[in-house]
């Protein structure tokens, strides 16, 4: 696909729509950046961070792709899922788009057709959707998305990253959780995942959005490692310095935390989803960061050490 097109970057100020909005503008291409306020976008700090925390929504050093300082500024637009009022102007001259669903939206196909179908008609050729690892086409929320995307653009890919290191950074849960109590509450049990770097995820949905070919498949993103929330606790443990442990909660002593947190649907997918991860369901790693970037995933200890310097 021709590189002198605009991509519009919806979630431009997120974990992983503000790094490829910066990796795209580093790249020499025109972007558009979304948000809720339609304020001047600048680049994200790597603390970043995405609330849900779900691997859709939830997430950046030795070995990290540098993003480097963006030759031109991207061009700032007010968007709302939920604002029909905002698609036009979102839209305009745009031939590729970045979609991050809206957060914490248990349903979110219905909330997210009508700008599709807006897209496509204005001229959209690419879309490139994040979604989950733990959610497939035709899965529940996003994997329904997942399922439309081909027969709307004729050019697309789905990016099913793994949970975010980043998770463990910033403002997400984890790590409140970690710099107040030293704890990591989940119901994930000893099962393992792929925690995936935010930044490796923004590489790969540059290649995507702006390659000569489209991926049109989905892609299923990992770190280089499997890792229980144990681990994770230990590797955290010794870069701080500071005692942390991971506490094991029931599926229902987790959806009941979560709810206070956010809609209580949500919060019970949430819980699921650790339930899924106790079973063994995102044991796995993947080499499609590697094929798709030419280089390695980058790992945790890496990730968090590079996020905690960042932070300070």
């Amino acid at each position: 696909m021709s590189g002198t097109g605009t991509t519009l970057v919806i979630g431009a100020t997120g974990t992983t729509g503000s790094r490829t909005a910066a990796r795209l503008l580093a790249g020499g291409h025109r972007v558009r950046a979304a948000g809720r306020r339609g304020a001047p976008w600048v680049d994200a700090p790597s603390s970043a961070a995405e609330a849900a925390g779900a691997p859709s929504s939830a997430a950046p050093s030795v070995g990290a792709e540098s993003v480097g300082t963006p030759s031109a500024a991207a061009e700032s637009v007010r968007f709302d899922w939920y604002d029909p009022a905002t698609f036009a102007d979102a839209v305009a001259g745009a031939d590729r788009v970045y979609l991050v669903p809206p957060v914490g939206e248990p349903d979110p196909l219905p909330v997210m057709l009508p700008f599709l179908r807006r897209a496509r008609a204005a001229g959209v050729r690419r879309a490139v959707l994040l979604s989950s690892s733990a959610v497939p086409e035709g899965g529940p929320a996003v994997g329904q998305v997942h399922r439309a995307l081909p027969e709307l653009f004729e050019e697309w890919a789905v990016l099913r990253p793994s949970w975010f290191m980043q998770n463990f950074t910033g403002e997400h849960l984890h790590a409140r959780s970690i710099r107040e109590h030293g704890t990591i509450l989940t119901a994930a049990g000893a099962g393992r995942v792929g925690f995936v770097d935010a930044e490796d995820i923004a590489a790969v949905a540059a290649h995507a959005l702006t390659d000569e070919r489209a991926p049109d498949r989905d892609l299923v993103l990992t770190g280089p490692e499997a890792l229980s929330h144990d681990a994770v606790a230990a590797v955290v443990a010794e870069v701080t310095g500071r005692p942390v442990v991971h506490h094991r909660l029931t599926h229902g002593e987790l959806r009941e935390r979560l709810s206070a947190l956010m809609p209580p649907a949500f919060a019970g997918l949430l819980a699921d989803l650790d339930r899924a991860i106790a079973a063994g369901a995102e044991d796995r790693t993947t080499d499609t960061v590697r094929l798709l970037t030419g280089r390695a995933p980058n790992g945790f200890r890496q990730v968090f050490e590079r996020e905690l310097t960042a932070g300070r």
